[in-house]
């Protein structure tokens, strides 16, 4: 059964509860988004706070996916540039798919649905991400039309001694 996906859902105690519990799961089930297996909710809880600031200052927007019980099982936030050269592209962080829902698609359609949301903002161009390497995430993303950018080698430390290059993606929305 495919998602349902909302840009801007109401913030209520659902989506919040909803989103932590997703920001959870995705981390501890070795998903690179932010974080270190293993995360409690209340580990989780800060960076959510920040990004609930962002959209409520309007510098970011949050695109979510529901599965049909209504359960958030997919994110991105779509954040805005502050920089008056580099309007004409946003960010796309945190991308996450419940690791339930892994391998059924919903990856390329919560990107699908992003890049759609962002052909909806005046004057977006393109959409910029960065990856954990050693993941298989450059192929993903590539596979849904991304081209790898830009490299920083060894730029996040995972543990001592696990070092990986961060790598910059863009779409580009024409």
């Amino acid at each position: 059964m495919p998602l349902t996906f909302t840009l801007d859902p109401a913030v209520d105690r659902s989506l919040r509860d909803g989103l932590l519990d997703l920001w959870t799961d995705v981390t501890n089930a070795g998903g690179a988004v932010g974080f270190v297996p293993p995360v409690t909710r209340e580990s989780v809880r800060p960076e959510l706070l920040k990004q609930f600031a962002a959209m409520a200052e309007g510098r970011s927007r949050l695109l979510a996916g529901f599965d049909q019980g209504g359960r958030v099982c997919a994110t991105a936030f779509l954040t805005f540039n502050t920089h008056r050269l580099m309007g004409h592209w946003l960010w796309l962080y945190t991308v996450m798919v419940h690791p339930r829902h892994q391998g059924k698609g919903y990856g390329r359609d919560l990107l699908a649905a992003a890049a759609d949301a962002a052909r909806g903002f005046e004057g977006i161009e393109a959409i910029r991400l960065t990856c954990r390497s050693g993941m298989g995430l450059e192929r993903f993303y590539g596979s849904c039309g991304y081209k790898e950018v830009g490299r920083i080698p060894d730029a996040i430390r995972v543990a001592p001694g696990d070092d990986r290059d961060d790598v910059i993606m863009l779409l580009p929305l024409h």
